[in-house]
């Protein structure tokens, strides 16, 4: 072998020991760059009450949009309206290392446990849309003012009706739902031309509140006004009373303001709603969040307003979406 062949011979050894140097060390230094970035992902976990609802489907997507924004991690749960998977789920969640809990309390008393859990772990919790009972364990709450909810459905009722009688849908585990229906109750309390004929519990659920509603107009024939806890209470006791060919003389009222009901109210088949907006729910949750890990003091308690949409105004909102 020549000079020349085997200085090719040698130049071609060294280029191909530097290739595999550097291979070597991209993927090495790759692997740490990787994984030091994911030990700076702060990881979030939401329970909810449920995901069969529209509402909490849109404040998990505003609460999603804003972590991954940050290039953080989300994990969301749905315990079926169950306490005791809501519980192991906050367990299971907290045992997996995130930062800071948003919670959705199936029952608003039954809390306890779960929440001293993740005071002990040292996970802070955010509650959305329901108090809870044992708010020690609690950074911050976002919620709308549900008593202002029902205050607002009993005014334009007590205003655009000379009397009545009312079947009330309740959801009494959820204490967003029991300040509606409360406020509702105080205040058409002072109107001795109204009377509540009959109630039953729906778990804020249509395919719930349907038959629930049905079994009230048999007993009940006389009814001509609905309270209903939310939005698909509302849309569950209107396929009643169309069922029934009952809708053209029947006044309805929910709280949410989903499309659906929107649409409703257009068309004139639904009296009103005190719509909430879960967006702004969701991003103040996640803010507060995002403030509790930077070492700030949030915000106790936040409560926004809800706004009763009606025909008269609902073309100002936002009909096929929410606010």
């Amino acid at each position: 072998m020549g000079k020349a062949q085997r200085f090719l011979l040698l130049a071609v050894l060294f280029l191909g020991a530097l290739a595999i140097c550097g291979a070597f060390f991209h993927q090495v230094y790759s692997r740490d760059f990787s994984a030091r970035q994911n030990e700076h992902r702060r990881k979030f976990g939401a329970v909810y009450m449920t995901l069969n609802n529209p509402f909490y489907e849109i404040i998990d997507e505003e609460i999603r949009t804003a972590v991954e924004n940050q290039g953080d991690v989300l994990l969301s749960r749905d315990p079926a309206l169950s306490v005791e998977r809501q519980t192991q789920e906050i367990q299971d969640l907290i045992d997996s290392g995130i930062d800071v809990l948003f919670l959705n309390a199936v029952d608003w008393k039954e809390m306890g446990p779960a929440l001293e859990l993740a005071y002990k772990a040292h996970v802070p919790v955010v509650v959305i849309d329901t108090d809870v009972q044992d708010d020690k364990y609690v950074a911050c709450t976002v919620l709308s003012d549900n008593y202002l909810a029902g205050v607002e459905c009993a005014q334009h009722l007590v205003s655009h009706a000379k009397g009545g009688n009312i079947a009330l849908l309740k959801h009494s585990e959820a204490k967003s739902a029991v300040d509606r229906i409360r406020g509702f109750l105080d205040t058409i309390a002072q109107h001795p031309e109204f009377r509540v004929v009959d109630e039953a519990e729906c778990k804020g659920q249509l395919e719930l509140a349907m038959p629930a509603m049905e079994q009230m107009l048999e007993k009940q024939p006389e009814i001509n006004i609905v309270m209903a806890l939310n939005d698909p209470a509302a849309l569950g006791a209107i396929a009643a009373l169309q069922h029934a060919g009952r809708l053209d003389d029947v006044m309805v009222y929910g709280v949410d303001g989903v499309p659906e009901t929107k649409e409703m109210i257009v068309n004139g088949r639904m009296t009103a709603t005190a719509g909430q907006s879960p967006r702004q729910i969701g991003r103040l949750a996640v803010q507060n969040a995002y403030r509790i890990l930077y070492g700030e003091q949030p915000q106790k308690v936040i409560r926004l307003k809800t706004n009763l949409i009606t025909q008269q105004n609902v073309r100002e909102y936002n009909i096929g979406g929410w606010d």
